[in-house]
This record gives C-alpha cells, sequence and structure tokens, in this order.
C-alpha cells in the first residue's frame, strides 16, 4: 500500500513540502473548521475538555446564555455553520439540539404507522434516591447527578413504564438530541439482524462483501472483527494531534465543496480504501470510529438498502416511533454511522425497551431473539481488559455495544459528553440520557451516572417486592 495518496501524511506532508504559507494556511483552516462539526459524528473527545473550571449547568444553560435568540440574534450570540468553535463549550450545549440546522441530514422515516404510547407512572421519589459516587467519600442523590453531568434529558422506564422524565437545556419532548456514539449501537444492531436473517456472515471478511477494501486493512477483517473492534488498524484517532488521522477523515466526510487545493479523499468511501493494517486482526479491543462506517458499508452493500434505510424500515415504522431522526451525511449522502444520528429522548427510551423486551414490541417479534442476545452477551472481556477502561472493570465490546457484566447483566449504547441507552435485564429497567457536558470523556461522566442508574435499579426493584 505503499502508492496509496490517501495515508495520513498524504495531505498534510505534502502541503508541507511544497513550503507554500498561504496555501498551508488554506488547508489547515479548512480541515480545522470541519474538524470540528465531524466531531459530532465521532466517538471522539473535543476541545471542551480543555477548561479547567467550567460553568456550571445552570450558567451555562442555553436558555440563560441567549444563544441564537432574537431576530437577527446578536453577533455575540451567534452559532452558526461556518462557525470554528459550535462544538465547544458552552455552545455545545445548544448546538447539540440543533445539528439540523448546522450539518446536511437525511430524515429517518417514522412512516404512517401511529405513535406506540408509552405507559407512565412517575415517582418523584426517585429524585431523592441516593448513591455515592465513584472514588467519593460523600453520597450524592439522584437529581443532584443530573445536574452534576450536564443532563439535558433523561427518561427511567420500569417495565414498560415511564418512572422518570426530566428535560433542562436545550432539549424538550418534542426536540431531538444527537446521540454521538449511541448511533454505533443501532448500526451494530442492524448488523446482528442481518446476521440473524442469513445475510450476513460475521466469519466472512468484510473483502468479499465490500472489494473496494480488499487492498485495505478492512479486507482481511471478519466482519465480527469489524463490529467488535479488534481490528488492527494504522489509524489515530488523536484529534490533537496535526498529523492524526483524524484530520483526513474529517476532510474527507465534509460535504461542502473542497478547495481547490485539496488533494485528499473526498467522501467516507473513499478514505475506507485508505486505511492500512497495524498488527494481526483479532488480538485486542481497540476503539476505532471507523469501524463503525466500514460495517454500515457492509450493510447497504450486501443488502442493497443503506443504514438510514434499514432503521426507518426495521426500526422506526415497527416501533410507532413518535418523531422522524435526522442522520448526518456526507457529499454522497453516505450516513455518518459513526455518530449523526439526532432522535428523541423518548424514541431512545422506546429503543432500549425493545432490547429489554428481547425484540418484541406489541406481540410482534421485531429483532430477532438471537441478535438480541448477542448484543447482550457482550464482547471479549480478555480483549478488552489491556484497553484502559477503568470505569468498566470487568467489562467489554461486542456488536458495538458497551456490556458491564455487573449483577444486573447491564449493557449499554454510549456516546461522548454523556449520551446514554443504559438497559439493565435484572431490575426490568431502561434509562435513556441525553447531556452536554463540558468534557467529552465518559470515564469523566461515569463516577456520578453508573453509581446513580444502580441505586435507581436498586430503587425499584426494592418497591417492586415491597
Amino acid at each position: 500500500m505503499s502508492g496509496n495518496i490517501y495515508k495520513k501524511t498524504s495531505l498534510l506532508q505534502r502541503v508541507r513540502n511544497e513550503k507554500d504559507a498561504e496555501r498551508v494556511c488554506f488547508d489547515v483552516s479548512f480541515v480545522a473548521r470541519f474538524l470540528q462539526s465531524v466531531l459530532v459524528l465521532l466517538s471522539l473527545t473535543s476541545a471542551a475538555h480543555a477548561f479547567s473550571a467550567p460553568a456550571d449547568s445552570t450558567a451555562s444553560d442555553p436558555r440563560n446564555m441567549g444563544w441564537m435568540e432574537g431576530f437577527p440574534p446578536p453577533v455575540d450570540k451567534v452559532i452558526g455553520q461556518l462557525s470554528t468553535d459550535y462544538f465547544s463549550f458552552p455552545k455545545l450545549r445548544w448546538s447539540f439540539c440543533h445539528f439540523r440546522q448546522l450539518q446536511a441530514t437525511r430524515a429517518v422515516n417514522r412512516g404512517l404507522n401511529p405513535i406506540s404510547k408509552l405507559p407512565s407512572s412517575l415517582d418523584p421519589m426517585i429524585d431523592a434516591v441516593t448513591f455515592t459516587p465513584i472514588n467519593a467519600a460523600a453520597p450524592m442523590t439522584w437529581r443532584a447527578s443530573l445536574d452534576a453531568n450536564y443532563t439535558d434529558g433523561i427518561v427511567v422506564m420500569h417495565r414498560g413504564e415511564i418512572v422518570y422524565e426530566y428535560y433542562s437545556g436545550c432539549l424538550d419532548r418534542a426536540g431531538r438530541h444527537g446521540a454521538m456514539s449511541v448511533t454505533k449501537s443501532f448500526v451494530g444492531v442492524i448488523g446482528e439482524m442481518l446476521i440473524a436473517e442469513g445475510i450476513l456472515d460475521d466469519q466472512k471478511p468484510v473483502g468479499e462483501y465490500v472489494p473496494e477494501l480488499i487492498d485495505s486493512a478492512f479486507g482481511s477483517a471478519s466482519l465480527r472483527q469489524v463490529m467488535d473492534m479488534t481490528t488492527a488498524l494504522d489509524y489515530n484517532e488523536n484529534y490533537a494531534d496535526p498529523e492524526s488521522d483524524i484530520w483526513l477523515y474529517a476532510a474527507a466526510g465534509n460535504p461542502a465543496p473542497k478547495p481547490a487545493s485539496y488533494k485528499g479523499p473526498r467522501s467516507l468511501y473513499e478514505f475506507l480504501k485508505g486505511v492500512e493494517q497495524d498488527g494481526e486482526h483479532g488480538e485486542k479491543f481497540v476503539y476505532k470510529s471507523i469501524n463503525t462506517d466500514v460495517l454500515a458499508w457492509v450493510i447497504a452493500r450486501a443488502s442493497g438498502k443503506d443504514f438510514v434505510e434499514h432503521l426507518s424500515e426495521k426500526i422506526w415504522q415497527p416501533l410507532g416511533m413518535e418523531q422522524e431522526a435526522d442522520m448526518m451525511v456526507d457529499s454522497l449522502g453516505t450516513p455518518f454511522a459513526a455518530g449523526g444520528l439526532n432522535l428523541s429522548l423518548r424514541d431512545a427510551a422506546r429503543f432500549g425497551q425493545l432490547m429489554l423486551q428481547q425484540g418484541v414490541w406489541n406481540g410482534k417479534q421485531v429483532i430477532p431473539s438471537e441478535a438480541v442476545a448477542s448484543v447482550a452477551d457482550g464482547g471479549d472481556r480478555l480483549r478488552f481488559s489491556g484497553a484502559g477502561y477503568k470505569t468498566l472493570p470487568g467489562g467489554s465490546y461486542g456488536s458495538q455495544w458497551w456490556a458491564l457484566h455487573n449483577e444486573n447483566g447491564a449493557y449499554s449504547a454510549r456516546g461522548i459528553h454523556g449520551q446514554a441507552i443504559y438497559i439493565d435485564p435484572t431490575a426490568k429497567m431502561v434509562i435513556a440520557r441525553f447531556a452536554s457536558h463540558p468534557t467529552s470523556f465518559n470515564a469523566a461522566i461515569d463516577p456520578n451516572s453508573l453509581p446513580a442508574y444502580q441505586a435507581v435499579a436498586d430503587y425499584l426493584t426494592d418497591k417492586k417486592d415491597k
């Protein structure tokens, strides 16, 4: 692959060698601008984590900040498509609910089916449930944890009923919110469904499904290795490194016209063809978002329908979702499978409830039970153990989901800045949460979240048993 022009040095090194300062500034500025927007689509860190003392949840609330209010808004309150910092804190607290204004999107059609009702029996006592955060001495209440994690919305379902619902910041019940890498878990479920249907074979090499990838790192990787992210890729997601592959990936996915000086890949597909292998597939888990885009490509090529079409036909329409969802796309209309889904909170909860119910909805098997079981079982714990996820000891990653392997058998879809669909089969509980935490890493959010989830699970279980 030595002749591959899409290696990480291909664009940046070339302009550097040409020593044309004006051109370098133009190219890097172009990439930098889009990097801010593409981070929406990826499960990556954002520049927000650099703030050592961010404003608290009340002070940073978009309603208090006054973003985009007025006709027109004041210049210092504008967050727009051409802005270089709309993904920075505290602007991101507005942006997370308005990606449709900032990015090219496609609709996930809900069809014409009636909206499926979610029964509700709210329990105000949940606010007072206490727990001790990880590595903390003092207890915290459930309600306090919502502010601590900059929660925009959260729904708790127990035995099929909504028992808790909360909105803040940019979100209300009618709104949509960026799901970030929770998107990956939807892709994983579609993949597992197609495996159960016999359309996909997870042991086949990816190159058999997508010949364009034969000469890339993915060509020899099995579909299962892609789904569980045990591929060995020469790909770096360190956004702070100016030569990181994420810079080229960001530029490739930019749906805006490229500058004349741009020489890199012009679509997600084109970028993926150039990824090279580093090591042996299957040895260890390494979280790299491009695996999800490859999985989505395989899904599209093998079935003749892309991820957005499957999401509509297999999930949105059968579940009677409340709203359409939005999927961000590149210049070819290719879905950003790694993190481009925007949906309502209740619809996220519906999906979680579907998984809890072993794929059954209103008496119909919407997701094959074996597909749900594959997700719930998780991935290889040994391969996961060396990845350094200190808040997930004993956990694993499989089928684009995170498994906790705790006593309750909980598993979760997770995205940066606090997005989650948390499923606890033992407690019969589902939690759907959207957030806009100033720190992107879940490791900074988990200490106030995971023990809170367990405390509510225990409370609901004890309450039911009484």
